[in-house]
């Protein structure tokens, strides 16, 4: 298990990585957009590079993206049906929908897109529009993006295999987003000795002396 864990912590950080990254596409797609719109407005230009370039940057942002999303537990739940289920049963149904749908989903998404993309890229796919971009940088990103999500999806089946029995605790119950996160990486690495300067958790607070009179005052 120890082994899988390192696998799984592995895969988080680079998906981490890859998804803090891709998300500044969004600040350069939003640059293009108004570059675009003001050039047009201003001096009568434009052009369909621009234009299809913010649609790639935004599938660039989708694709890369969406294992950083599963990472951090923000895709779409039922909250009302999935808080009315023991903890038990939760887990579960997430080992159930990784193992049945996600990645069996995510692998036929490579297996079907890796000759859509080698396909484009031999014969140097290019827009139909006039000046446009070529096409198969765009197909390379459906290759990239499920085969990040196929390796998420691995590594939350392991982390979750392993919070049913009872190796590491669950990240997702203290917190949300990327401080759980942090949780479970400090939790992969093993127990930490507490130092000299740290309280014991079984110590009793110490007491506070009463504060004395002042013999003055009387």
């Amino acid at each position: 298990m120890k082994l899988l864990l390192g696998f799984s912590r592995a895969v988080d950080a680079a998906n981490r990585t890859i998804g803090r990254a891709a998300s500044w596409l969004i600040l350069v797609a939003i640059l293009v957009s108004a570059g675009n719109a003001l050039m047009r407005k201003l001096f009568d230009m434009s052009s369909n590079a621009w234009l299809e370039l913010q649609w790639q940057l935004f599938g660039a942002v989708f694709l890369l993206c969406a294992a950083w999303t599963l990472l951090t537990n923000e895709h779409i739940r039922i909250d009302i049906v999935s808080n009315a289920l023991p903890k038990r049963v939760r887990d579960g149904i997430d080992v159930f929908g990784h193992v049945v749908f996600l990645l069996p989903f995510t692998l036929v998404m490579i297996v079907t897109s890796v000759p859509f993309f080698l396909s484009s890229y031999r014969v140097d796919e290019q827009s139909m529009n006039a000046g446009g971009l070529p096409i198969w940088p765009a197909k390379f990103l459906v290759v990239a993006g499920f085969v990040l999500l196929f390796l998420q999806a691995l590594s939350e089946l392991i982390k979750r295999i392993a919070i049913m029995a009872g190796t590491i605790p669950d990240p997702h119950l203290a917190s949300e987003g990327p401080a759980a996160i942090a949780v479970l990486d400090r939790s992969a690495i093993g127990p930490q000795v507490p130092s000299a300067r740290d309280p014991s958790p079984r110590d009793p607070a110490p007491l506070e002396r009463p504060a004395s009179k002042d013999s003055s005052s009387l």
